[in-house]
C-alpha cells in the first residue's frame, strides 16, 4: 500500500491538522474509511497500551494473523486488513493532540466541526470515490453520532463500536452523579499525547517522527493549550447547554450506521449503543452487542468481518446484507456466548416481569409484600441485598431493566446505586469479562435522589428516563419515589441459580479478589472498572455519608423490572 504521512487538511479557522493516509497504489478512487481522535495516529498500539494488545494478541491469534501489525493504533482499523480489500483508511489527529496543533478539549463542538470538515475534505480528494466511511471504538463511536447531527454530504455510513451517544447521561454523569472516569482518561490516554510535547512524547516505531509534533513547548504552554476538562464537566452539573452541545441530535441522525454494544461496559459502552438504534432517525440502521473487553470483537475476525460486510453495501454498493438480521445479538451464557437473530430492540417477546423487594425478608419475591415496611443502611458501607428464590428452569435476560424504590435520607440528598447480581447454588456470585473489569455483574443503574424528575415523554416501563434539568433536596427522613435506569444486559442462567438486587450507597464492590490494573488506568479494577463515583467535591461526606432508608407498603410497593425472554410467543406488560 501508499502511505503519505503529516498530510496537511486546513480547518476555517486556519489551523492545520495532520492525517496518515493509507491506501492501494495506483490513480484509482476508493471508498474512505476515516477516524479521527486524540491517542496520537504515531503511537503504536503495542507501545501505548501494552496490557491491552498483549491480552487480545495472546488470547485471540485471528487478530494478529494476516498482517505485520506495524500499523496498529489504539481502537481504530488495522489498514493492513483494510487497504488490501479497497479502502482507503485515514487517521487524523485531532486538534491538540498529537501531530495536530491547536487548543486541546477533547469532544467540543469545534472537534465536531473539524471531523466534518476532515469527513469532506476526505470525499474530494483525488484518490476518493466520494464515499466516506466513519469507523472505530469508543472516542472515535462517540463523535460519530454528534457529527453525524451535522450531517456532511460526504459521509455515507457509519459503524460505531461501543461509543457512548448522551455526553451527560452517558459518560460524565451517571443518574446525576459525577463520574470521574472523563478527568483520569484525560489525564492518562490523552494530555499524554497532547501536542507539543514533542521530545517528551512517543516516537513512531514506523517512520521516526516524534508522535507528539516537532516541538517540544514548556509544561506552562501545553497547560494554557488545553481545557481543564474535569473542572468543565465537575462546573455543569445538569444536563445544560455544555452536554447538549456535546450530544447527538437524534432526529438529524440520518446516515446509515452499525452500532455495536457491549453487555459487560456497564459504565460507558452499551447505553449509546442501544438509545441510537431506538432513536436515531436513520432508517438504515443496524444493532449488534456482544461481551470481553471492549476492544477486542473489534479486531477480531468476527468483528472485522461484520464491518466489511457493512462498509461494502453502502460504500461500495455490494449486495451484502440481503441476509443481514436487523438485530444481531451475542447472547450470554455462563460459559459462552451464543449468537441469535432478532427483528427489534427491545426484543418484541420479551416478558416484562416485576421482582418485589420484601424489606423485612431481604428476598425478591413474584408478588408485592403486604404491610409497611422500612430498613436502614450506611449509606457509605455494603448496602442490602435482596435474593430471589432458585430458578426453575433455565432463564434468559436481556434488554433494558429499571428499578423503582422509595427512599429517605438523614440528609437533603442521597446517591443511589442499584446493582443486579447472580449467584450460583453453592452461593458463589457470578461475574464476567466486562468491557475493562474482569469481575463485572449483570448490570448497574444509579441516580442522585434530587434528579428524580422525570421526562414523561421518554420514560417508558422498562427505561426511566431523567431531566437532569433541576436539583430538588429531600426533606430528611422523607420518602420519595425513585425510577432508576438500569443499563441493558444479557444472561441466560441455568436452573438452581439465583438473582438478587443491591442497593448502595457507593460503587459496586467485587466481594473477590482483585482484578489487577491495567496500564491506561489509574485505579484498581475492584468490579466497577475505572468508572467510578467518588469525587468528594460532588459526593461530600457530609451530604451523601449519612443513613438511608427504604420503605414499602401498600403505597410503595419497590420493585425490579426484569426482561425476561420466552423462546415465543408475544411479550407482555410488566406484571
Amino acid at each position: 500500500m501508499s502511505i503519505d504521512w503529516d498530510v496537511p487538511i486546513p480547518m476555517d479557522d486556519g489551523v492545520v491538522l495532520r492525517a496518515d493516509v493509507f491506501r492501494p497504489p495506483g490513480e484509482l478512487r476508493y471508498p474512505v474509511i476515516l477516524s479521527y481522535g486524540p491517542y496520537a495516529k504515531g503511537l503504536a498500539f503495542q507501545e501505548g497500551y501494552p496490557s491491552a494488545w498483549d491480552r487480545m494478541a495472546e488470547k485471540h491469534p485471528d487478530v494478529t494473523a494476516g498482517s505485520t501489525n506495524r500499523y496498529q493504533n489504539w481502537e481504530v482499523v488495522d489498514p493492513e486488513k483494510w487497504v488490501p480489500d479497497g479502502y482507503v483508511c485515514v487517521r487524523v489527529d485531532s486538534r491538540g493532540a498529537g501531530r495536530s496543533p491547536g487548543f486541546l478539549d477533547p469532544w467540543s463542538p469545534r472537534e465536531t466541526q473539524d471531523l466534518a470538515q476532515c469527513i469532506e475534505w476526505a470525499g474530494t480528494q483525488p484518490w476518493s470515490s466520494g464515499k466516506v466511511g466513519l469507523n472505530g471504538i469508543s472516542y472515535y463511536a462517540m463523535n460519530q453520532w454528534w457529527v453525524a447531527s451535522l450531517q456532511p454530504p460526504h459521509l455515507a455510513a457509519m459503524c460505531a463500536w461501543e461509543g457512548a451517544a448522551d455526553f451527560y447521561r452517558d459518560l460524565t454523569h451517571h443518574g446525576g452523579i459525577l463520574c470521574t472516569f472523563a478527568q483520569n482518561w484525560y489525564d492518562m490516554q490523552v494530555k499524554s499525547v497532547q501536542h507539543g510535547r514533542g521530545e517528551r512524547g512517543p516516537r513512531s516505531r514506523v517512520n521516526g517522527e516524534l508522535a507528539c509534533g516537532p516541538e517540544t513547548l514548556p509544561e506552562d504552554e501545553l497547560e494554557r493549550n488545553r481545557t481543564d476538562f474535569g473542572a468543565d464537566i465537575l462546573a455543569h452539573p445538569l444536563d445544560d447547554e455544555y452536554h447538549r452541545s456535546r450530544s447527538p441530535v437524534w432526529e438529524r441522525v440520518t446516515v446509515p450506521f452499525l452500532t455495536a454494544a457491549n453487555w459487560g461496559g456497564q459504565g460507558l459502552h452499551p447505553r449509546g449503543n442501544f438509545e441510537a438504534f431506538v432513536r436515531a432517525a436513520s432508517p438504515d440502521r443496524w444493532l449488534e452487542a456482544h461481551g470481553i473487553e471492549h476492544w477486542t470483537e473489534f479486531y477480531t475476525d468476527y468483528g472485522v468481518k461484520l464491518q466489511k460486510q457493512f462498509f461494502a453495501h453502502y460504500l461500495k454498493g455490494e449486495d451484502t446484507l440481503r441476509d443481514w438480521p436487523r438485530v444481531r445479538l451475542q447472547v450470554r451464557h455462563i460459559d459462552r456466548f451464543v449468537e441469535r437473530h432478532e427483528d427489534a430492540w427491545p426484543i418484541p417477546r420479551t416478558h416484562w416481569t416485576k421482582l418485589y423487594l420484601d424489606l423485612e425478608r431481604r428476598t425478591l419475591r413474584p408478588d408485592a409484600p403486604p404491610g409497611a415496611a422500612r430498613i436502614e443502611f450506611d449509606a457509605l458501607g455494603d448496602g442490602i441485598t435482596f435474593t430471589g428464590e432458585p430458578l426453575e428452569a433455565e432463564t434468559e435476560l436481556t434488554g433494558p431493566l429499571a428499578a423503582r424504590l422509595f427512599v429517605s435520607s438523614s440528609t437533603n440528598d442521597a446517591d443511589v446505586f442499584v446493582v443486579l447480581r447472580a449467584f450460583a447454588p453453592d452461593g458463589e456470585e457470578v461475574v464476567f469479562q466486562g468491557a475493562i473489569d474482569p469481575h463485572t455483574p449483570l448490570a448497574q443503574g444509579w441516580l442522585r435522589a434530587s434528579h428524580r424528575a422525570l421526562d414523561l415523554a421518554l420514560t417508558t416501563d422498562y427505561r426511566p428516563y431523567h431531566t437532569h434539568s433541576a436539583r430538588e433536596p429531600l426533606v430528611p427522613g422523607e420518602p420519595v419515589q425513585l425510577d432508576v435506569e438500569l443499563w441493558p444486559t444479557s444472561i441466560v442462567l441455568p436452573a438452581g441459580y439465583r438473582l438478587a438486587l443491591t442497593v448502595r450507597g457507593t460503587d459496586y464492590v467485587y466481594p473477590g479478589p482483585s482484578g489487577g490494573r491495567l496500564s491506561n488506568f489509574k485505579n484498581e479494577m475492584t468490579g466497577s472498572g475505572p468508572f467510578l463515583h467518588d469525587d468528594p467535591r460532588d459526593r461530600p461526606p457530609g451530604l451523601f455519608g449519612g443513613t438511608y432508608a427504604l420503605h414499602g407498603g401498600a403505597e410503595r410497593a419497590a420493585f425490579v423490572v426484569l426482561p425476561i425472554v420466552r423462546s415465543e410467543g408475544a411479550g407482555a406488560q410488566p406484571e
